[in-house]
């Protein structure tokens, strides 16, 4: 029997998703999307596909003010992007081809577990937008969000076997040192400081270990304040 999508819904407000990008080349929109929807293309590797199980009205905004058409029943379209009261998804429409938002009573998944499984997507989410927001890092995040929190690393060792990837990340945290030299001024007899040279000096280095993308384990040597390092739950994997 297939299961209804409408539980998901209720109490939740969403934030958009991270995206899946190269170190150090963080997408830009993950940071200006509408910050109540989140973006299915930017969260998860696998398109999430829901089955129609009723004709639906479909709308241009998220807000369902403005309808263009309507979307045919038994057809699997994939789930573009969600907010706490629509969906949005491409198919085909009553009359032709469509794209827009659309009431979730119109759907359901194949997977038993996309419910609960969507509900920890959204709860996760939240908690890596606060992390990339503030620069932050916890164990569980993926390399990607790792990227867009801290950038492209310093130093980076990768280990490759048959099972996957592990290896480091590291993030060396510079300052400036200004240098001086004491100088005598023979003419009004005094002594001065001048300026000679400038070196940039290691401030403290946070070191990321990862097992198949995912952050296993910080260490920082600088003696940083805020507590434990955080641990989030790793990506939420869909099946159909």
């Amino acid at each position: 029997m297939k299961t209804s999508l409408l539980a998901i819904l209720a109490g939740c407000l969403v934030l958009p998703a991270t995206g899946e990008i190269k170190p150090g080349k963080a997408r830009k929109s993950l940071l200006e999307s509408d910050p109540d929807v989140v973006y299915l293309a930017q969260t998860v590797k696998a398109p999430i596909m829901l089955t129609v199980i009723k004709e639906a009205p479909v709308y241009s905004d998220k807000n369902g003010k403005t309808r263009i058409g309507f979307l045919k029943e038994t057809q699997t379209v994939p789930l573009e992007a969600m907010t706490e009261k629509a969906y949005k998804v491409r198919g085909q429409g009553t009359r032709h081809d469509i794209s827009g938002w659309v009431p979730p009573w119109a759907f359901a998944s194949k997977d038993p577990d996309f419910v609960p499984n969507l509900k920890k997507l959204y709860e996760r989410q939240i908690e890596v937008l606060a992390l990339i927001a503030a620069k932050g890092l916890a164990i569980g995040m993926t390399l990607d969000e790792v990227s867009l929190s801290k950038g492209k690393p310093t130093k980076s060792s990768v280990r490759r076997t048959a099972t996957g990837q592990s290896g480091t990340w590291e993030y060396i945290d510079y300052e400036t040192v200004n240098h001086y030299i004491t100088r005598f001024d023979p003419t009004t007899g005094q002594i001065y400081r001048q300026f000679s040279y400038a070196t940039q000096e290691e401030k403290g280095k946070t070191v990321v270990e990862f097992t198949h993308d995912v952050v296993s384990a910080i260490e920082e040597t600088e003696d940083r304040k805020g507590g434990n390092v955080r641990i989030i739950v790793p990506p939420v994997i869909f099946g159909w």
